[in-house]
């Protein structure tokens, strides 16, 4: 099996930028644990079952392939668990009372039979022929030519096309509406047909769209025509460095007289047990980034 490479770093500061709680995320369709589940992966002393990604991804409105990538190709295995689906559903997926069937496939025993192939790759949302190459792996049997999904997405280039790939994928938008979306949305005029090309294809784009870049935002409004947050154009360095700055200076502010912030409900500054409980944040964040560059 071709896990992915999970890290609860990443899905701790995800679930920060949508603002939702540890509690909230448990709760979520597909998720379904308690909230200390959730610490602990966010720790990395426990791990979640592979079938429960793809509810966490959706929670967080990110790709899954984004948040974790795979490390190889998929196998029958994957397949399933990349589907949100515990082994013990496949019997109802494929029309049986049991889910042995699958069970032996995925563990290279006996292959499917040609009656549950098709079910079971439209409940994976694969065509046969994937659902079939995934199989030949739980057998060991490496396809001389494999067409698996492409590596996770690096650059801003890479993650364009792919959201464009896995978010129309049956008729792309143009260069020009996706600058009229990204345009409508700063309420200026921020980029041209020419610059998302640009950015496309990973050309150097116009020096007015460096700045709007460095600013936001040109980001915010790609993150918003596609649906996802500007957390998924950050490479992980600024990210991490984000969050530590963030936070420090919330720290800063809020232990100095002249720049003291107005807690929730209160109005004299943060309350001394708020700033100790930022002050330990701040410090964990970052050990785990590691020395500052």
């Amino acid at each position: 099996m071709s896990a992915r490479q999970f890290d609860g770093q990443v899905l701790r500061l995800a679930r920060r930028a949508r603002d939702l709680s540890q509690e909230a995320l448990g709760r979520a369709e597909g998720v379904g644990v308690e909230q200390p589940t959730v610490a602990k992966w966010e720790s990395g002393s426990t791990f979640p079952e592979p079938e429960r990604l793809p509810g966490i991804a959706r929670a967080l409105s990110e790709p899954l392939d984004a948040l974790w990538p795979r490390d190889g190709e998929p196998d029958l295995a994957d397949l399933r668990c990349d589907a949100g689906y515990p082994q013990k559903r496949t019997g109802e997926l494929i029309g049986t009372k049991s889910h042995i069937p699958v069970s032996n496939a995925e563990r290279g025993v006996r292959r499917l039979a040609e009656a549950f192939v098709p079910r079971l790759a439209e409940a994976y949302g694969v065509t046969r022929e994937q659902l079939l190459t995934a199989q030949d792996r739980s057998f060991g049997v490496t396809p001389a030519v494999a067409a698996g999904p492409p590596s996770a997405p690096r650059t801003l280039a890479e993650k364009i096309t792919y959201l464009l790939d896995t978010t129309f994928p049956s008729g792309r938008p143009t260069d020009a509406q996706i600058a009229a979306a990204v345009n409508a949305h700063a309420g200026v005029d921020v980029v041209s047909a020419g610059a998302v090309e640009a950015l496309r294809t990973g050309t150097p784009p116009p020096s007015e769209v460096l700045a709007g870049l460095a600013a936001g935002v040109v980001l915010e409004g790609l993150a918003a025509f596609f649906g996802v947050t500007a957390l998924f154009f950050q490479s992980d360095e600024e990210l991490e460095r984000q969050v530590v700055d963030a936070i420090s200076l919330l720290a800063l502010r809020g232990s100095s007289d002249d720049f003291a912030l107005a807690a929730r409900g209160a109005d004299g500054g943060l309350d001394p047990a708020v700033l100790a409980k930022i002050s330990a944040l701040v410090a964990e964040v970052q050990q785990q980034a590691g020395p500052r560059r």
